[in-house]
């Protein structure tokens, strides 16, 4: 572990001459080999791929997917990387783009509970259009991917908690450095280089939570975002831009500058603890829900009281649902938006609706999400019978922890915790589990013998030589 203990009361000068974090997670990214990689990880991995895979296909039907793919090709015109699922080929940095848009798009894609980061949105998308445009193998492309997961999720587990107070999206804030390290492992860069390049991605770090006021699209481009932005940074680099070396404990690098209060101490180390030994990879969180992962755990326990007691919807008096007290701005409140969501994005971030959604349909799919659910007047009339309390037992960010609450009109009181959350790397889902969830997305677009070949060519892309035919069966393109 390396322990950078420099917050922003420290004169400039006063830190200790330890590694700089840039280059710890420089010389892993360049120094990763396959053979590194455990077996189980990198298993692990390919099924993280398959399931933003799926997702991109089911996103493929919406608005936004078609939307963000008419403004793309219309600014860079056609190109080499394939669109998943789209009848597209764009230049790699737009790919990147739209490929992003679609794996996040439906907030049903990977979190990493510890670093509060949807990753595989925004490396996938980075590995793809960087390996179609070098022509490197599947199993560079798997390894720059694990690395990239690897370091993202450090990074964003050091501001994990304030980031989202202070209304910064760590998936696009936090993606970028992870993608110019995958991107420019890709290219060949040299340790030195991948330094500037995380510098260049200094600038380039954003992503606003806004999109929370009013169910705005723009959380969906955050990942794709990040991906573009670390390709552009790591080509830059790989030319001799010179990038800052100090991109993270500066007295204007990430970490001051994002979080001017300053770092506790022993938040510096996570940035680095446990690279090529600890492999945070195995303990991403796949999502059986397709909302906010803070949602998830007050959904399932709705969804368990309905399950376990017989009482009527009209029975219900009031709801009290007990959530983490990090998450209370992120899916409680406002109380008069999160009880009457303006779109299927706005519902997937609130807690009123999940659990009125969960009670009254008995589920939470995305067809909960489509609009005759969200004008549901069952739905919308239980929304405004549920109220809040901060979880005292809560273990966030470890656990997204969640409780409810029922009192029933008769006088009896109902009620369910889940301590651990489905999909948490303490209650995971099996590859089996990730496979079903992708077949269940993915013929929402494709048919089974299409679906069948994606997921072949998913599960076997490490024995690509050329991992451009592979991505063509990946994304149903035609070959060029």
């Amino acid at each position: 572990m390396t322990a950078m203990p420099r917050t922003v009361d420290k004169a400039p000068g006063a830190e200790t001459q330890a590694k700089l974090i840039s280059e710890t997670l420089a010389a892993f990214a360049h120094g990763l080999a396959p053979a590194a990689i455990p077996q189980a990880v990198r298993q692990r991995a390919k099924h993280l791929i398959l399931d933003a895979t799926g997702i991109a296909f089911a996103s493929g039907r919406y608005e936004f997917a078609h939307k963000a793919m008419t403004a793309l090709a219309g600014l860079g015109g056609e190109g080499s990387v394939p669109v998943i699922g789209l009848p597209a080929r764009l230049p790699p940095r737009d790919a990147a783009l739209i490929n992003g848009i679609l794996v996040h798009g439906l907030d049903f894609d990977d979190t990493h509970s510890g670093g509060i980061i949807h990753a595989t949105a925004s490396l996938w998308p980075t590995v793809m259009a960087t390996s179609y445009m070098r022509g490197a193998s599947g199993a560079d492309l798997l390894t720059a991917y694990v690395a990239g997961v690897e370091t993202a999720i450090r990074l964003a587990a050091v501001g994990s908690g304030p980031f989202h107070q202070l209304g910064f999206h760590p998936t696009g804030l936090i993606g970028v450095f992870g993608c110019t390290l995958a991107a420019g492992t890709l290219m060949g860069l040299s340790p030195q280089a991948l330094v500037s390049g995380q510098g260049i991605a200094l600038s380039m770090a954003s992503g606003s939570m806004e999109f929370l006021e009013d169910g705005a699209w723009t959380k969906r481009m955050h990942p794709g975002w990040a991906a573009q932005s670390g390709i552009t940074a790591a080509a830059l680099a790989r030319q001799g831009f010179v990038g800052p070396s100090r991109a993270y404990e500066g007295r204007f690098g990430l970490f001051n500058a994002y979080l001017q209060a300053g770092i506790e101490a022993e938040r510096w180390g996570r940035a680095t603890a446990g690279l090529g030994e600890v492999w945070e990879t195995m303990a991403v969180a796949v999502k059986p829900l397709p909302a906010c992962h803070f949602t998830h755990a007050c959904s399932d326990a709705a969804l368990a009281l309905a399950k376990q007691h017989k009482f009527a919807i009209g029975d219900i008096e009031r709801i009290k649902a007990l959530v983490p007290a990090e998450v209370v701005k992120t899916v409680c409140e406002p109380e008069a938006n999160k009880r009457r969501p303006a779109n299927a994005y706005d519902a997937q971030f609130s807690i009123p609706y999940l659990v009125a959604a969960s009670l009254v349909r008995g589920r939470f799919t995305l067809a909960e999400l489509e609009p005759d659910a969200l004008t549901d007047e069952r739905i919308l009339h239980l929304c405004d019978l549920v109220d809040y309390e901060v979880d005292p037992r809560s273990t966030f960010p470890r656990h997204y922890t969640g409780e409810v609450q029922i009192s029933l009109k008769d006088g009896r009181k109902l009620m369910h915790r889940e301590a651990l959350n489905r999909g948490c790397a303490d209650r995971p889902l099996s590859n089996a589990d990730i496979v079903d969830k992708f077949t269940g997305n993915a013929r929402m677009s494709l048919s089974a013998r299409q679906a069948d070949a994606v997921r072949e060519a998913v599960l076997g892309l490490e024995e690509a030589g050329d991992i451009r035919p592979a991505i063509d069966r990946i994304c149903q393109a035609s070959p060029r």
